[in-house]
Parts: structure tokens; C-alpha cells; sequence
């Protein structure tokens, strides 16, 4: 691992010889070193990002890597600490302090968290994104591409033992080490989609070599496979609620938000009555178009508002998409939602590149669907909106309850949130923008919550001409987001039972019993995550209205998107610095 100096940065500040502001140019030393420095620290991560000078390398994780990594990421926590923030330009307060905030969370998260030695999916992650993130994109030709696939698959025997010697099986949670058996047979599905179909284009040699990488792979897969189930789920004792402690740490690392847990548990509770208050009202006009003589009561009680509501969601649950062709109808929505966003002028519309496809299986058991962009350093290549299929092992009657949670309206709000003009479109603006160090530490709830604010702004704009079951169906979807902020502190902190949560989802949020089964799952196998959406949106609603009322008659969407929009992706907090020309927020004193 290269060893990192302090000096060169530093002696920048005492020669003061550089054109520009001496503490800005040390500052951007210490910034590129940094990036050329991402493959020391995981050339699988870097290889996602774009950096490919380490694409053969499969990373290290046993006692002594990670040691050789806290020691490079608290040297240059010390090389900026030791720089004046007042001193550098507000796009550099930006970066050194997004910088900072990352090289403390990874120091915290090797110390303190140790996902390393209780999460199995650790492991699963690394070695499946190893080889999936070299042939998705072909940033390089097939050749050598597979030639450094080879290598990592060489690599992977070594790689999984050090997995099994740093896991702790009395500390890894059951549903963890269990969804990692799941997923650790995808590995070879990656092989045999990505791999062995292209080796006919390869010499002998090469051929050869490949082959033979492929059989030590799926020896080390099915020794791992063995030792997850045979070994690893029967001892997993650990609890798979993280505790206050570590919660509100991690929480504060993931948000980078001035709000506490208490703040969004209070705010979000407090949105919680708000939307179901607005569902109920919408609800009210489906349910007049049915049964237009209806008289409702002034004060309608609990119940009565639930079954009105439900009543009104059952239309949209009728509109169901085919089992078999859920990624069609998701091409054909996200071009939908593309001509209306041109025709209503809301935001430039990028023109990279976007595919949809059927979600890897070594991904599948977390989420429905994601986003997954091309890294900063591969800004050519195509962003993909992957759908995960139903489980071949479902009933009818889960199938069913699926499709009538990701019903067609459910499946618009879904495409807005990961395509147009959510995720694609925000992460592709992103992108562009000249601070590549900024584009590597985009902000969760940055990306979260604009993804949330554009499935509402969009049926603000009149999408889907204003068809109220698209409002109440957008509405549900909000809910799930404050539903997520409830569940995600409730289950980790204060041990709310599986019972509990999906009560509040199905009943109070009306999710099918489906959705909410997953998301228990998911808010068990990650914590603070589900925070992000929420706390994003709302960040992302208080900017707009300061920015609303500094610019009064000024103030369009298009502007004001593409504005929000064009400082890449750090939390709300910066970017509202940015655009009202106020002080950059300081996390602490220095």
C-alpha cells in the first residue's frame, strides 16, 4: 500500500508559491492524492468509481489490510485537519468538508461499527460487485476486462477466507447470515451471465486461463455456500438491532443533517397524520367519481377515513401490471416520464445514456429496485435502472399482493423516483460537475430525497393529467418514506417487534403485506439507511421555499432545479449555502 505523505500538501502553505490561494492548492494536492488513492483503499470500490489501475486486484480484507487502511485514512484526516477551512474558496470549504466527514466515517466505521466481523453480506458484496462491476460496462475492451476478471476470480479462494476468519458467527445476526447464503450462490449466476458466454471471443490461451479461474471461483463459492449454511446460520446468535450508541453515530455519519434522531422521529410523526390527512381528501374525490351521491360525515372518525382511503387505493390496485413484464412496462414509463419533463421545461434533461435490466441476483432480497450510475471517472458509460423479478418460489397470493403494491400508478411513481427525473437524471447532472472528489462523496439523503421531491413535484406538475389515483398512489409512496424515518430509530433503538412495524406499514401506511415484509427485512438488515429518505426530502422542500422567497418573481422550477442541481450531490445543507450566498455550515468547531 503506498504510504502517504504529509509534507507535499503542506509544503504548499509555507511556499505560497502557486498561482492560486496556497491553501486551495494544498488542499487540491491533498484532494487528487486522495483519489489516486482510491484503490489502496478497495480496488473493487475503485474499479466501480472508474478507476481501473487496480482492476486485477481483489481486495484485502484481513486484520492487517484494514489496519494499513485506518493508518492511510487517519493521515490524511490529519493532513486536513492540519489545513484553515476559512482560508480556502467556498467550493473547497464544500469538498475539504465532505472529505473530512468521509474519512471519519470509514475510521468509524472499521473501529467502532466492525461490520466486518458480523455482516457476512460484507463479503458477498465485495466479490460479486468485484467481477460484476468489470463486465457491466465496457469501459475497456472485452479482452482485458476478462482478463482482469480471471484475476479476481483467481483471487476469490483467498479472498473468502479472509471473509471467514474476521466474520465472529456469535455476533453475526441470523437474517444476516442468512440472506448471505442467499446471495453467495449469485455469484455464480454473474459467472455464468457475464463470463462464459463471451469466452468464445477469446484466444486459446487466454480461454484457458479463464476456464480455469471460473472452476478455482465456483470451488471457493461452493466451500463458502457450505460454510454459511452448514456453519455459519446454525451459530449466528448476534442481535440485529445495533443499539442507541452506534445508531445515532451512524446515523449522524449517514445524514450529515443538523436533525437528531428525536428531531426526525418528530418531524416525521408529525408528517405521518399531515399525509394521511392529504390521502384522505384525495381519496374523497376517486371515491365521489364511483358513487357521486355520496354524502360525507364533517367529522369523520379513524375508521371511516381508512376505509374510504382503501376503498379509493383498490381502484388503483386494479390497473396491474403483467407478472413477466415488469421491466417493459418500467422502459416504456421512464420514456413517459422523460417527454413530460422536456414538454413541462422542469429540468435539463441529460442525454447519457440509461438501460433498464433485470436486477443481478448476488443484489436481489434488499430492495425492489435501484439506480446504479456509472462512477465519476467512467462518466460515458450508461447508468442502469435495475428491477429485481418476482421470486420464482412465491405463491399466487404473494405474487398478487406484490402487483397490487407495484401496480402501473405504483410503477410511474417508482420510474420517477430511479429515472426521470430522479435518480438517472439528478446522478447524471452530478456528474458533471468539475470536482471529481465531489462526485465520489455524493450525499444519501442528497440523492434520497431528491428522488422523493421529484415523484411529488412531478404530480404537482400535472402528471398523468392530474389523475387523482397518480396523486393518491404519490401520496402512499411519501408515506412509505415517513413510514421508513418511523421504522428505522424505532426498530434499532427502542426494539420495536416485527409485529409493531408491519402494523404501522400495512394499517397505517397502506402497504401490501408483501412490501412490508420486505422492508422489515431490509430495516433489519440495514440501519439508518431508511433515514435517508425522509430527512433528504425534507431538506430538499425547506431549500426550495428559502430559494422561493430570495427570489421571488424570479423564481421558476427550471431555474431553480437546474440550480440545486449543478453543485454535484453533497447534503442539502451545502448546497443551500451555495445558492443563498450564506455561510458553509461547519460540522464543529476547528
Amino acid at each position: 500500500m503506498k504510504s502517504f505523505a504529509l509534507v507535499p500538501a503542506l509544503a504548499l502553505l509555507a511556499a505560497g508559491a502557486h498561482a492560486m490561494n496556497p491553501t486551495d492548492a494544498a488542499f487540491e494536492t491533498l484532494a487528487d492524492e486522495y483519489v489516486a488513492d482510491l484503490a489502496s483503499l478497495s480496488p473493487v470500490n475503485a474499479t466501480l468509481v472508474g478507476d481501473h489501475s487496480a482492476d486485477g486486484e481483489l481486495d484485502q480484507v484481513d486484520a492487517a489490510a484494514r489496519e494499513e487502511v485506518l493508518a492511510l485514512l487517519k493521515q490524511y484526516a490529519a493532513a486536513l485537519e492540519a489545513l484553515d477551512f476559512d482560508a480556502l474558496s467556498r467550493a473547497n470549504q464544500v469538498d475539504a468538508a465532505l472529505l473530512l466527514h468521509e474519512l471519519e466515517s470509514n475510521i468509524w466505521s472499521i473501529e467502532t461499527l466492525q461490520e466486518w466481523a458480523w455482516n457476512p453480506l460484507y463479503y458477498v458484496r465485495i466479490s460479486g460487485s468485484g467481477i460484476y462491476g468489470l463486465l457491466a460496462r465496457d469501459f475497456a475492451p472485452l479482452e482485458a476486462r476478462l482478463a482482469s476478471a480471471a484475476s479476481r476470480l483467481e483471487q476469490l479462494p483467498r479472498f473468502l477466507e479472509q471473509g471467514r476468519a474476521s466474520l465472529d458467527p456469535g455476533r453475526v445476526p441470523s437474517v444476516h447470515a442468512e440472506t448471505a447464503a442467499q446471495q453467495n450462490a449469485g455469484l455464480n449466476s454473474i459467472i455464468d451471465n457475464m463470463i462464459v458466454p463471451h469466452l468464445d471471443q477469446l484466444g486459446a490461451t487466454d480461454r484457458a486461463r479463464v476456464e480455469t479461474a471460473i472452476e478455482t471461483a465456483r470451488d471457493a463459492i461452493a466451500e463458502h455456500q457450505a460454510w454459511l449454511e452448514d456453519e455459519l446460520v446454525p451459530r449466528a446468535r448476534g442481535d440485529f438491532r445495533i443499539g442507541e450508541a452506534l445508531y445515532d453515530a451512524k446515523l449522524a455519519f449517514a445524514l450529515n443533517s443538523p436533525l437528531s434522531r428525536k428531531e426526525i422521529a418528530a418531524r416525521a410523526e408529525r408528517e405521518y397524520e399531515e399525509v394521511r390527512n392529504r390521502m384522505y381528501e384525495v381519496a374523497q374525490t376517486v371515491y365521489l367519481g364511483l358513487y357521486p351521491m355520496t354524502a360525507f360525515p364533517d367529522d369523520p372518525d379513524e375508521a371511516y377515513r381508512q376505509a374510504i382511503i382503501r376503498a379509493a387505493l383498490e381502484q388503483a390496485y386494479r390497473a396491474l401490471p403483467p407478472p413477466d413484464g415488469i421491466v417493459e412496462v418500467a422502459r416504456q414509463q421512464l420514456q413517459e416520464a422523460t417527454d413530460f419533463v422536456v414538454e413541462h421545461n422542469l429540468v435539463e434533461m441529460p442525454g447519457e445514456p440509461v438501460e433498464i435490466i433485470v436486477m443481478p441476483e448476488f443484489q436481489r432480497g434488499v430492495s425492489v429496485a435501484y439506480l446504479d450510475p456509472p462512477g465519476p471517472l467512467d462518466r460515458d458509460q450508461p447508468a442502469f435502472y435495475a428491477v429485481a423479478p418476482l421470486p420464482a418460489d412465491w405463491t399466487a397470493d404473494q405474487v398478487e399482493s406484490f402487483l397490487r403494491e407495484y401496480n402501473l400508478y405504483s410503477l410511474q411513481d417508482l420510474t420517477i423516483h430511479e429515472g426521470v427525473p430522479g435518480h438517472y437524471l439528478q446522478l447524471a447532472l452530478s456528474n458533471r460537475y468539475p470536482s471529481t472528489l465531489r462526485s465520489l462523496l455524493w450525499s444519501g439523503p442528497f440523492v434520497e430525497g431528491w428522488a422523493v421531491y421529484a415523484e411529488q413535484m412531478m404530480v404537482e406538475a400535472g402528471y398523468q393529467d392530474n389523475d387523482p389515483l397518480q396523486r393518491l398512489i404519490a401520496l402512499k409512496w411519501y408515506l412509505r418514506a415517513v413510514t421508513n424515518a418511523i421504522i428505522d430509530a424505532a426498530i434499532h433503538v427502542d426494539g420495536m417487534t416485527r409485529d409493531e412495524a408491519m402494523k404501522l406499514m400495512v394499517e397505517g401506511g397502506f402497504q401490501e403485506e408483501r412490501e412490508a415484509a420486505g422492508k422489515w427485512v431490509r430495516a433489519q438488515l440495514t440501519s439508518a439507511q431508511l433515514s435517508t429518505y425522509f430527512v433528504g426530502y425534507q431538506e430538499h422542500v425547506g431549500m426550495r421555499a428559502a430559494v422561493e422567497a430570495a427570489w421571488g418573481d424570479e423564481f421558476t422550477l427550471r431555474r431553480y432545479h437546474d440550480r440545486a442541481l449543478s453543485y454535484g450531490s453533497p447534503p442539502v445543507k451545502y448546497v443551500r449555502a451555495l445558492i443563498l450566498d450564506e455561510p458553509i455550515p461547519r460540522d464543529r468547531a476547528r
